[in-house]
């Protein structure tokens, strides 16, 4: 069967990349002056506008041709029909029936897991109700006023990065704390700030294996084992693992540990226990609000026509700008500061995710996948990187999200924020001309030689492609469906570019690796299959400051 590179559409756009990488968005505006209208679509009070996109109405149609060529729509119902579409692991992806709603039962062929998922989720209600009342105590009967969660990847960023931006949310009587790197200094710094009598942590390791968390739990169990003894272990750890005889032999009793499934990806496992700090920190109702967000972005990717399906607009403008138009990375740029985690978080799923050179025939592919993505929080990216947005010389789309509404409403900041982020935008995609240029510099009084030798380094180029998403504003309900709106278009992507998004190879390799070479660093001992730039390093590691030079 034909593959789907192979499409008219395909061709079609590789023709069309042609002619706009030569057509300026200025052009584009000037043509049709209706373009917001035409290029952006709103749901229940969510705006994308992909108007300063390099694109136009056919080319639009021909990326959504190739959706519904590369088998979109049967992809998705294969996903929610629990299909192993993870076939290098041979796992399903059902991660959104952790949020289903409680009113729906399962999609038909799904084994009934849906008891399961609502015991866990009664039990996480229970235990967050007994923390909140000082019902659940440490060893010396105070109650717990922090929670350290030690996980790393899908176990930390997720719920970190919602924790952080729900903080408008957070109960006041409740500090959380995320340790994730294995450096000493993590968690040793967090550590310094605590009290053990009132601390718990949470142990997030779908297999109680992986070697950052377990070194870091192992450092914290023996904190409180000094300052509390070991009887103290059982009330200040509890677990979220699925390797229930790991999780006993560190000293947390079964009843403290709270299990997921195999088909939760890390990457996609926030809305399982591993979002049980996250619930500590906002209140089991809101958590609940962020999975009914979740849930009814879910519905919008399934019910939505293609031209009003806002992740797979988002998809087909990523795929239109790397693989047709050869961008190589994408700016997120969140205008927001309780959004500064975004960037850090979407860097795990999309690049992940699909950051990939082989295809799902196992073949390589010949064409762009996903960009490097990067960004931070706005206005202080203005004065760090804009710089090179605007006149470094690279096409580099953006992605800009701002909030209608201020989640921490101080006077007169909202106003200026959204003023700097439309304005970004729109500079982005007019640029200025020289002429233009030598005008303002006239206007303002210039001399004419002082113009004419300042005026080309205050030209801007223009035509960097901007998309917008404007938030109604930042409550959990909204927060869960930026997220999944996010995950839903990583999985329209995976399709589009025939890629599993749902396996990490190039994370495994590089456990093994290490795995490798820590007895040679403990030991010193070397090895003949070890690179002599490798086998270098290791020796300057364990020289002592005095033997060098």
């Amino acid at each position: 069967m034909a593959r789907h590179t192979e499409s008219p559409s395909w061709q079609m756009l590789r023709s069309r990349a042609g002619t706009f990488r030569k057509r300026h968005l200025r052009d584009l505006f000037a043509g049709d002056p209706d373009r917001f209208r035409r290029f952006s679509v709103e749901s229940d009070g969510l705006l994308l506008d992909f108007s300063k996109q390099r694109l136009d109405a056919e080319v639009l149609q021909e990326l959504i041709a190739l959706w519904e060529a590369a088998g979109g729509s049967n992809w998705h119902q294969r996903m929610e029909a629990g299909e192993a579409i993870n076939h290098t692991e041979g796992r399903a992806a059902l991660h959104s029936l952790l949020r289903w709603p409680a009113h729906r039962t399962a999609p038909h062929g799904v084994p009934d897991v849906l008891p399961a998922i609502r015991s866990v989720q009664a039990r996480m209600r229970d235990f967050c109700a007994h923390i909140h009342s000082g019902i659940w105590r440490g060893a010396s009967g105070q109650p717990i006023r922090h929670v350290v969660n030690i996980g790393i990847g899908g176990s930390d960023l997720g719920p970190r990065m919602v924790d952080r931006a729900l903080a408008a949310s957070r109960r006041k009587d409740l500090h959380t704390h995320y340790v994730s790197n294995l450096d000493g200094a993590h968690l040793g710094y967090v550590l310094s700030e605590l009290d053990p009598a009132q601390t718990l942590f949470i142990v997030a390791s779908k297999t109680f294996t992986t070697q950052e968390t377990l070194q870091n739990a192992r450092t914290a169990r023996s904190w409180i084992v000094e300052a509390l003894g070991e009887s103290a272990v059982a009330h200040h750890f509890v677990a979220i693992s699925t390797n229930h005889a790991a999780v006993a032999a560190f000293g947390i009793a079964k009843e403290n540990a709270f299990g997921f499934w195999d088909w939760v990806g890390g990457r996609f496992s926030l809305w399982s226990a591993i979002g049980l700090p996250l619930a500590l920190s906002i209140g089991f109702d809101h958590y609940e609000r962020l999975l009914a967000g979740a849930a009814a972005m879910d519905e919008h990717f399934r019910s939505a026509p293609a031209e009003r399906n806002l992740p797979l607009l988002l998809a087909l403008i990523d795929l239109w700008n790397t693989t047709f138009l050869g961008a190589e990375t994408r700016a997120l740029l969140p205008y927001s500061q309780s959004l500064e985690l975004l960037p850090h978080y979407l860097q795990q799923l999309e690049m992940e995710s699909n950051g990939k050179r082989v295809d799902r025939q196992g073949a390589p592919v010949n064409y762009s996948t996903a960009p490097i993505l990067w960004g931070e929080a706005g206005t202080g990216g203005q004065h760090a990187f804009y710089q090179l947005l605007h006149q470094g010389g690279r096409l580099i789309p953006c992605e800009f999200i701002a909030l209608r509404q201020a989640d921490f409403p101080l006077p007169g900041h909202h106003e200026k924020l959204l003023a700097n982020c439309f304005a970004q935008s729109e500079a982005l995609m007019r640029g200025r001309t020289l002429a233009e240029t030598t005008a303002e510099m006239s206007a303002a009084g210039m001399d004419p030689a002082a113009i004419e030798t300042l005026a080309p380094y205050r030209v801007f180029p223009g035509n960097q492609p901007s998309t917008t998403l404007l938030l109604p504003r930042l409550d959990p309900y909204e927060l869960g469906r930026l997220i999944a709106l996010y995950e839903h278009k990583v999985f329209a992507l995976g399709v589009l570019w025939n890629l599993n998004s749902f396996d990490q190879w190039g994370v495994e390799y590089g456990k093994q690796l290490a795995g490798r070479l820590l007895p040679l660093i403990e030991s010193g001992r070397m090895d003949d299959a070890i690179d002599s730039s490798t086998a270098g390093l290791i020796a300057a590691c364990r020289a002592s400051p005095d033997q060098e030079g």
